[in-house]
């Protein structure tokens, strides 16, 4: 038996809200390809040229300031970060080059992350904080940006086999990694502690039965911004908090809380280790394909460069990992789907309370906006199982 979600009037303006995204899995498909043969082509030496120039007078700009005692250990720091005096080029090149590309999609980000969701009633915020938030993202992305321009090429500058010192640094890293995932969106949102009373003690029973312990559960005050709800666990081991939206907790009942909150206790059960010895595998192969392709260019002397450590490779780099991305998307978004399937079927097993499970995934659609049926074309893309899909295996197990 089918689960009704929207009558015909809501499901209409549900799809109005999912088509614009929908067109834009194989429209952005086509824009990046764009974007990065043009840039490729015709905007790598240009770019370069423009920040030899702006590393020289910066650096007769700016030399007076770096004779001062608290800032005069920075040049040399750099310097041998980098290797010699080029870090400034390097830099101003990433720099331009980041700009570049968000700026390009500044737009289509506009579009989706404020104008579409006002549109549709979703967002509370305006557009100040829609702004904050932005601009907040992108100075986390640029200093990661220098960092690994620093980082990545000035390794690169003094190993030969720096992809392998790399690849095991970086996949070591990814089992501590999580770690700090509680803290992370405490930058963009206010979480205080969910306050003793019924609904905590119904969750640490869940808990107790599902057999996860967590540090903390708190509320995350996301309704300054959007009307959307969420739960999720973040961290690991002695960071592990559970995540509540304070959206979810004013439109659920503490049973849906409940159900929500035994489908991500779920996760916390599944095993991490393949999909983590895959990652790295994956990483250690991206960096010497990376590595081969670099001498590959510098051996014909793409882009002018001088060698297979030019910082004018480093949209090269960009490239590649968008074409691995797009080649592994259909299996790591099929397992991803496989996870929540499973991470559902642990949630009724957990509560035996399939029908608490149907009303959260329903409200869950319903102030979410979420399409219950997407077309065929673009599930294969999907990090979800549809809502309908969910819905119906609720229905079978009952």
């Amino acid at each position: 038996m089918t689960v009704p979600i929207f009558n015909p009037a809501e499901l209409a303006e549900v799809r109005a809200y999912a088509w614009p995204h929908y067109l834009w899995v194989p429209l952005g498909m086509a824009t990046d390809v764009l974007y990065a043969a043009l840039l490729l082509r015709f905007g790598v030496r240009p770019l370069h040229r423009v920040s030899e120039r702006l590393a020289g007078r910066l650096g007769q700009a700016l030399g007076p300031v770096f004779q001062r005692p608290v800032l005069r250990a920075l040049p040399k720091v750099l310097q041998r970060l980098w290797g010699d005096e080029t870090w400034g080029t390097a830099l101003l090149f990433a720099a331009l080059t980041f700009a570049l590309v968000r700026g390009v999609f500044l737009p289509v980000g506009v579009y989706f992350g404020f104008v579409l969701e006002h549109r549709h009633g979703l967002s509370n915020s305006g557009f100040g904080l829609y702004l904050v938030h932005m601009l907040k993202n992108v100075g986390l992305a640029a200093v990661a940006t220098g960092f690994l321009t620093l980082g990545l090429f000035g390794l690169m500058r003094r190993l030969r086999r720096w992809w392998l010192i790399l690849g095991v640094i970086c996949g070591a890293a990814l089992l501590v990694s999580s770690a700090i995932d509680p803290y992370r969106n405490q930058l963009f949102y206010e979480q205080t502690e969910l306050p003793a009373g019924a609904l905590r003690t119904q969750l640490l029973s869940v808990l107790a039965r599902a057999k996860v312990d967590v540090k903390a559960i708190v509320v995350e005050r996301t309704s300054v911004d959007t009307k959307r709800l969420d739960a999720y666990f973040a961290g690991q081991g002695a960071t592990r908090t559970i995540v509540l939206t304070d959206s979810l907790i004013r439109n659920f009942s503490p049973d849906e809380v409940v159900a929500a909150v035994a489908h991500e206790a779920g996760h916390v059960h599944q095993r991490r280790w393949p999909a983590w010895a895959a990652s790295a595998l994956a990483l250690l192969g991206f960096l010497f394909g990376l590595d081969r392709l670099f001498r590959f260019a510098a051996a014909r002397r793409w882009f002018g460069v001088s060698g297979p450590v030019d910082i004018r490779l480093a949209p090269l780099m960009g490239v590649s990992l968008m074409v691995l991305t797009w080649v592994t998307l259909p299996v790591s978004a099929w397992a991803s789907r496989e996870r929540e399937r499973d991470a559902d079927r642990f949630a009724l097993e957990v509560t035996h309370n399939p029908d608490a499970f149907t009303r959260m995934l329903v409200k869950a659609a319903r102030v979410n906006k979420m399409d219950p049926s997407p077309p065929a074309w673009v599930t294969w893309a999907m990090s979800h199982p549809s809502i309908q899909e969910r819905l119906d295996q609720v229905t079978a197990r009952k």
